[in-house]
């Protein structure tokens, strides 16, 4: 091996995780460079060509607040935007943006090639370098070696990956690249826990063979929005997207096939996604359902490639030209690509900081699917950690740890180093105890602030974030004293939506406290309605209508924020702590928790034991603590 460079750090994928694990270590001053199998597939959007989603949406918003660059990716290339949930509460309104994906992948390419002290080098890695338990460096196939400080794993599905169409199996990444196998084998043998993972995709069918008029058309909003508060444009929504869905026919092809499924079939080893399985898997599991929606969806303004989400699957090819032509509107559909189950290498995450630095070798980053994650935003926010951290580690700086109370971003790294995963992990709204402070809405108001103090957030952006946060705080203290007269108008408009009537003038936060009341509905009441910003009002809208859950979630922060103060060692041994069960000892030397917040959340561990350990912390820890 020769020796070509030497960097601070050195990213090994140049996926959702790689891309911004490279920028924000290229933006902290850290010389950088990321490593692809190809350059063609940089930021490449292998399942879904969309961003966002339950939940997403919010991982999204937090790494846009901080300075990351996966919600200018999806402005830029936004062809088609929805928010979801929008008849339910704030905590859950989540934007979903249909992307152009040959041009988002061409986006994400030219970012990466602009960023000052950031090299892009297309060539596998095939191993590590480790003395003295840290890591040194990479190995690359032509045979160069790399010096590095610091080296991050964000491979995606391409390590060890192994596509099934059918009974046949082979080494591959998606879209045809290469998978990367020597490298799998390396990690593990440095003592990487390893386990293997498997998702699947969907058929991309020919636009020219589906017939719409049978499908329900599902159109972009009237006023679609941006992820990121930089994004000074309006999207357009410049397409449709379909809704159909399988019936009785569908499923009987597919339960007469099972033999024939790498999955039932035992060829497949590696656990899939529980919250996104194969149509083959939805059959199993829920016989009695008689139909499964299917999403059509356009994959870009210059392909005629359509993506059929809600219907991966590894059938045999035959099977699946069956099974997609029962379903109304693909009765004569074109396979442009077939539908696959890939199996993966990913690391067991439990064996990682919640800095995401390896607890086995030193200076070794985890990001991405390589954590056991499913998703673009996922592995975007874990790249974006990773990257921090790794380039402050580098500088001798203390690593940035987010709370799970603080974001979503802080929930899924919590929830991954302290909880482990069985199958890809997925963010959900449900997986956060504080989804009522943790909005999609007030994401620049958590996050900003941190990453200015991490270096990450530019003045351009901190002084927009001032200026938005300044238009909130007039918008509420206007609300709070702005009167709303009586008058038959507005009376008929709180009787239509079932609010009483006015009997006196009052102001417009008070009325917001309505339930059923929405600014939309008083605003041309509002003397300065005319002169309102539309966000700024909605934004103030949630404060006010939701002020006395916020409150009191906002107390159970701070009283759990005592507990997360409570540091524990890092080289703690448990088991000289006297009164804690052995299952908790086990539990607790394996994750290593920081904080006694973090060990309450460890699986196995019960309240009697956190109760034994904190009364030990205070005897015998840091009298500061």
């Amino acid at each position: 091996m020769v020796k070509i460079g030497s960097y601070d750090v050195i990213v090994v994928g140049a996926g959702h995780a790689g891309i911004e694990a490279a920028l924000v270590s290229a933006k902290l001053k850290a010389s950088t460079a990321v490593f692809t199998l190809s350059l063609d597939a940089v930021g490449n959007l292998p399942c879904n060509p969309s961003i966002g989603g339950t939940a997403k949406a919010h991982l999204v918003f937090e790494i846009d607040a901080m300075g990351g660059e996966i919600g200018n990716a999806a402005d830029a290339t936004s062809i088609q935007s929805r928010t979801l949930n929008l008849k339910k509460g704030p905590a859950v309104h989540s934007l979903r943006v249909q992307t152009d994906r040959l041009k988002y992948t061409s986006y994400m390419k030219h970012v990466l090639e602009k960023q000052s002290g950031l090299d892009v080098i297309q060539d596998e890695v095939v191993g590590i370098s480790v003395k003295n338990n840290k890591v040194a460096g990479v190995y690359t196939r032509l045979g160069a070696f790399f010096a590095a400080k610091c080296v991050i794993i964000a491979t995606g599905t391409y390590l060890g990956g192994k596509i099934f169409v059918g009974p046949a199996g082979y080494s591959s990444g998606p879209d045809s690249v290469s998978s990367s196998d020597k490298l799998a084998e390396d990690l593990k043998k440095w003592g990487v826990s390893m386990r293997r993972f498997k998702t699947g995709t969907p058929a991309r069918v020919h636009r020219r063979s589906l017939d719409f008029s049978k499908m329900k058309v599902q159109s972009g909003d009237e006023k679609p929005v941006t992820f990121s508060f930089m994004s000074d444009f309006t999207p357009k929504n410049l397409v449709d997207c379909y809704i159909t869905a399988t019936n009785e026919r569908t499923h009987e092809i597919i339960r007469n096939n099972l033999d024939r499924s790498p999955l039932y079939a035992g060829m497949i080893e590696g656990v899939g996604p529980r919250y996104c399985p194969s149509i083959e898997d939805k059959i199993v599991r829920f016989p009695d359902k008689k139909k499964h929606q299917l999403f059509v969806e356009p994959c870009g303004l210059e392909t005629e490639e359509m993506y059929l989400q809600g219907m991966s699957s590894s059938l045999p090819i035959d099977v699946q030209y069956e099974m997609y032509r029962t379903v109304p509107g693909l009765e004569k559909v074109e396979l442009m690509r077939p539908a696959y189950a890939i199996e993966y290498e990913c690391c067991d995450p439990t064996t990682l900081k919640p800095s995401l630095e390896s607890r086995v070798i030193e200076g070794l980053f985890g990001a991405g699917q390589f954590c056991g994650t499913s998703g673009y935003e996922e592995a975007a926010a874990l790249g974006f950690v990773a990257g921090v951290n790794a380039a402050r580690k580098t500088q001798n700086k203390q690593a940035v740890v987010f709370e799970r109370s603080g974001s979503y971003l802080g929930t899924m790294i919590d929830d991954l180093v302290t909880k482990g995963v069985t199958d890809p992990y997925r963010i959900m709204t449900s997986r956060s105890e504080y989804r009522l402070v943790l909005r999609q809405d007030n994401a620049d108001r958590r996050m900003c602030e941190i990453g200015r103090e991490i270096g990450s957030v530019d003045d351009e952006r901190y002084e927009r974030f001032q200026r938005n946060s300044r238009k909130l705080e007039n918008e509420l203290a206007r609300m709070k004293v702005t009167g709303i007269k009586v008058s038959e108008e507005i009376n008929e408009v709180l009787s239509s939506i079932g609010e009483d009537r006015l009997n006196s003038s009052t102001t417009i936060e008070n009325l917001l406290k309505r339930p059923r009341v929405s600014y939309e509905a008083i605003k041309r009441f509002d003397p300065d309605g005319d002169l309102t910003d539309e966000e700024t009002a909605k934004k103030a809208e949630i404060e006010i209508k939701y002020e006395g859950y916020i409150k009191r979630q906002k107390k159970q922060v701070e009283k759990q924020k005592k507990y997360e103060k409570m540091r524990l060692r890092e080289d703690m041994d448990y088991r000289k702590v006297h009164g804690l069960r052995i299952e908790a000892v086990d539990k607790l030397s394996k994750v290593m928790p920081l904080s006694i917040g973090q060990a309450s959340r460890v699986s196995g561990v019960s309240p009697a034991d956190i109760a034994v350990l904190t009364i030990w912390l205070r005897k015998h820890g840091d009298k500061k603590q």
